[in-house]
């Protein structure tokens, strides 16, 4: 009998353990893949003769919306957004237009890629409703691409509009009205395609609309344009090149920064003093004396004038055909004080000169009063530079490698616009070997037109080093750090020795920017020759995907 009963027990906790195997080892099916399908429409999708303002789209599954601000593309645009709902999960999405739809027009919804099911967020790409409030769908298309005038990748989500040019046409309309026709390049394109267009004549225009408004500002939008009008039907790839554009000159009121000093803010541009307006700065009738530079890394003027005892000041503004007049009034402030700083520190590259800074602007040099050494403390020859309207002074010397300088600047060496003086300053620099620098030289081919200028950037687009050209080809880069260099061209159409934007009302077109389509390794102590065809369309390096951790 005990021996039985073992052997039942025995079979009972057998089967049991296998069972609590089985249920271990359940796993789940397969992961859902598949985005959603539109199963119905009312009115169907493509209808034409639309009336009333209600649309609903039933899906196979429950899906959600994602950035639809962003993504949902109506074309031609509606005056009023209209109101999408739900905003939960469900198969369902209801559209009531709350605009007065145009007669004979073609209109296309496109959803991009907000519409995804609800539980794996897979993607409804480019989803469209269309509709037609005539007789027929309109079934042209046009396609091209966009890109960035100046830097080597475009923004996402551009705008590429079409304007019907009729006999209302204006070229002010980008300002004021929506355009006919719109699509997005969303944010993984660069290419676009605007399609159910009814055949015409059209100007075609790309925008990057910070504002989301389908207006063009030219304050804070970029825009690209085709110079000619297009006619549809067209089988032409239309590239695109956005530019923000430069703004007409424009100042603003005065601001009292110190005891001796205004800042004036203003928009346009002044690179150079040159270019800076004339301004005259006057007590009643009595013209002041004033010393005009740029405020640093901001849009604003700074205005220099001694000290005076008054309550209000007047300033006279002319640039080309602008002209304006400020009257406001002074307290009795704080006077900025000479200050000079150094920008090099301590190592001094072969390319850079060696550069001070002076708080307040200098109107004198002494440079008998200026002693630069090198380490076996024989006298080095030096000239000076000064940029009066960034207030820096600019040291040249021959570099030697591997070596140690002294600056030493004697008491009165530098005076300033309000006769102040320096006390002494020093300031020691070294240089490296030249194995510590690497040499590029670039070879230019089918060079279009001279002059070019040739820089060189690193990934942030900043600019490390240039070279202006009017008829050599072979460019040298001497002595430059060891870095990842990004090669860019500038056709220097008005020969300015610097990049100019557009402008749409003139329609002129940016100068033409090239880019090479590899970055470049500069190693120490290394020559690297490249050539550079400037035919060749930039086809830039696919970008590296990196391993993303768990």
């Amino acid at each position: 009998m005990l021996k039985n009963n073992l052997k039942y027990s025995l079979f009972v906790f057998l089967f049991i353990a296998a069972g609590c195997a089985k249920r271990g080892s359940i796993t789940g099916g397969l992961k859902d893949t598949i985005a959603p399908v539109l199963k119905m429409s009312f009115p169907k999708n493509f209808s034409t003769n639309f009336e009333g303002n209600e649309i609903k789209l039933v899906f196979d599954e429950n899906i959600k919306l994602k950035n639809l601000n962003k993504q949902l593309i109506i074309s031609p645009p509606m005056k009023n957004e209209p109101l999408i709902l739900p905003t939960t999960a469900s198969k369902t999405i209801s559209i009531t237009i709350k605009d007065t739809l145009q007669p004979n027009t073609t209109y296309s919804f496109n959803f991009g890629q907000s519409i995804a099911d609800n539980n794996e967020g897979n993607p409804l790409n480019q989803f469209q409703y269309v509709f037609s409030t005539g007789d027929y769908i309109d079934s042209l298309s046009l396609g091209g691409s966009v890109k960035s005038a100046y830097d080597k990748e475009v923004e996402p989500f551009v705008s590429v509009m079409l304007y019907e040019v009729n006999d209302s046409f204006k070229d002010s309309i980008i300002y004021t009205q929506n355009p006919r026709y719109v699509t997005n390049t969303l944010d993984s394109l660069t290419t676009f395609r605007l399609n159910n267009l009814k055949s015409g004549k059209y100007l075609l225009v790309a925008m990057k609309d910070y504002n989301s408004n389908n207006k063009y500002n030219p304050k804070t939008d970029k825009i690209g344009f085709n110079k000619g009008f297009i006619t549809i039907p067209n089988d032409t790839l239309y590239e695109l090149e956005l530019f923000r554009e430069t703004l007409p000159f424009k100042t603003f009121k005065p601001s009292q920064a110190s005891g001796n000093r205004l800042l004036m803010g203003f928009e346009g541009k002044i690179n150079s003093a040159a270019a800076r307006p004339k301004i005259i700065l006057k007590n009643n009738n009595d013209i002041l004396s004033t010393v005009i530079t740029k405020f640093p890394k901001k849009d604003s003027l700074q205005i220099w004038y001694k000290p005076i005892k008054a309550d209000s000041l007047n300033l006279a503004v002319a640039k080309d055909q602008y002209a304006t007049n400020f009257t406001f009034k002074i307290k009795d402030q704080k006077k900025d004080t000479l200050s000079i700083s150094a920008i090099q520190t301590n190592d001094l590259k072969f390319r850079d000169r060696f550069t001070l800074e002076s708080k307040t602007p200098l109107i004198n040099f002494q440079n008998s009063k200026i002693n630069l050494t090198n380490n076996a403390k024989t006298e080095v020859p030096f000239t000076t530079e000064y940029d009066e309207f960034n207030q820096k002074l600019y040291f040249d010397f021959k570099k030697e490698p591997s070596e140690s300088y002294t600056f030493k600047i004697l008491p009165g060496a530098l005076t300033d616009f309000f006769e102040q003086t320096n006390d002494t300053l020093t300031y020691k620099l070294n240089t490296k070997s030249t194995a510590d620098y690497g040499n590029l030289t670039v070879l230019l081919q089918n060079v279009k037109q001279f002059p070019v200028i040739v820089e060189l950037t690193n990934a942030k687009g900043d600019v490390l080093a240039t070279e202006y050209t009017q008829e050599n080809t072979t460019i040298n880069f001497n002595l430059i750090d060891p870095e990842l260099y990004t090669l860019r061209i500038i056709y220097d159409t008005n020969r300015n020795n610097e990049w100019d934007s557009g402008n749409y009302l003139e329609k002129r077109q940016a100068e033409e920017v090239l880019y090479f389509s590899k970055e470049i390794p500069v190693r120490a102590n290394w020559d690297v020759n490249q050539a550079f065809d400037l035919s060749l369309p930039y086809i830039p390096e696919p970008k590296k995907k990196t391993d993303k951790k768990n």
